[in-house]
C-alpha cells in the first residue's frame, strides 16, 4: 500500500535538462498524480530524470515503477539509476539523493 507514502508528495519541474533529458524534482504529491505528469513529459521529451532527496526517495521509486511497469509496459524502461548523498553544511547530516532516468522506447 502506498497510501502512507502518497500523502505528501509533490512534483516540481526544476526547468533543467539533464544529460539524458528533462530533470524533474520529486517533492510532495500523490504517486499516481506524479506518474501522470511524468507520462506527459515522456511523450514530449522521450527521456525524463526523476530526482528525489531524503524522504521523497521511496516516492520516486514508486513513480518510476508505476510508469515503466503499469502505464507504459513494454514502451519504456529505466535507463539509469544514480544514488548519491550531499552534506547539509559543515557539520550537518548527509542527505541521500536518487536520480532515476526513464526513457520511452517506442
Amino acid at each position: 500500500m502506498l497510501s502512507g507514502i502518497e500523502e505528501n508528495v509533490q512534483l516540481r519541474d526544476i526547468g533543467k535538462h539533464s544529460r539524458a533529458g528533462k530533470l524533474i524534482a520529486i517533492d510532495q504529491q500523490p504517486v499516481m498524480e506524479c506518474a501522470l505528469d511524468i507520462l506527459t513529459d515522456l511523450v514530449i521529451h522521450k527521456t525524463v530524470t526523476l530526482r528525489a532527496r531524503g524522504d521523497s526517495i521511496p516516492v520516486a521509486v514508486a513513480v518510476a515503477n508505476v510508469v515503466t511497469e503499469n502505464m507504459m509496459k513494454g514502451n519504456s524502461k529505466i535507463l539509469d539509476i544514480v544514488v548519491d548523498s550531499e552534506s547539509q553544511g559543515t557539520n550537518g547530516p548527509l542527505i541521500s539523493i536518487i536520480e532515476i532516468t526513464i526513457t520511452k522506447t517506442n
